[in-house]
Parts: structure tokens; C-alpha cells; sequence
């Protein structure tokens, strides 16, 4: 499976963006998909989840703010990213879980900054 991310860029603070991941087959099987994020000299952490049936999950920091969702026909994963602030600075991921096998996209950069 190969995941493009895409959407990031510069926004200011209050502002919203959507990121986009693309996959390379379909995503109907993919259990659980998620976005990460990876700001300058820290972790990678988990924003959030969503699995097949729906269900998703955010870190408490992405609650309220962020919306994941994921389009099966598409072959695709967003994450809707409203109220930005300057600590969601960071490059940010798309994961795929199929089998017990990660798969990554290459990251897309998020700069919230006035």
C-alpha cells in the first residue's frame, strides 16, 4: 500500500486546513487508518484514528478541532483541521494498518504561524 498526503501549507493561527491522503489500492480492508504528526525535535505522536466501521478517535489535543474521516470509494483519508494554532506545527503523516503491517505516506507540512 502506498499513502500520498497532501494539503498541507502555511496558514495563521484561527485558520483551517485539509489534509488529504491517497492511497494506492483500496482501502476497504485497511482496519485502521490514521494521521500523525512529527514537529521539530519531538515524537512522532498519534491526532487521530478512524477505523473501517467509522469509528474514530482523537488525541486530546485534535478534539474539538480536528474531523478525520475516510472515503472508501475514493480510496482515500482526510483530516479537517479547523482552529490552528501554532503548536500544530509539524509534519504530519497518514498510516495504514493492513495485516499488522504499517504503511506510511511521506509526510505533508503544516506551518500555523502569523
Amino acid at each position: 500500500v502506498q499513502l500520498q498526503a497532501s494539503g498541507g501549507g502555511l496558514v495563521q493561527p484561527g485558520g483551517s486546513l485539509r489534509l488529504s491522503c491517497a492511497a494506492s489500492t483500496g482501502i476497504f480492508s485497511i482496519t485502521f487508518m490514521a494521521w500523525y504528526r512529527q514537529a521539530p525535535g519531538k515524537e512522532r505522536e498519534l491526532v487521530a484514528y478512524i477505523m473501517n466501521n467509522g469509528v474514530a478517535n482523537y488525541a486530546d489535543s485534535a478534539k474539538r478541532r480536528f474531523t478525520i474521516s475516510r472515503d472508501n470509494t475514493k480510496n482515500a483519508m482526510y483530516l479537517q483541521m479547523n482552529n490552528l494554532k501554532p503548536e500544530d506545527t509539524a509534519v504530519y503523516f497518514c498510516n495504514a494498518n493492513l495485516r499488522g503491517i504499517n504503511y506510511w505516506g511521506q509526510g505533508t507540512l503544516v506551518t500555523v504561524s502569523s
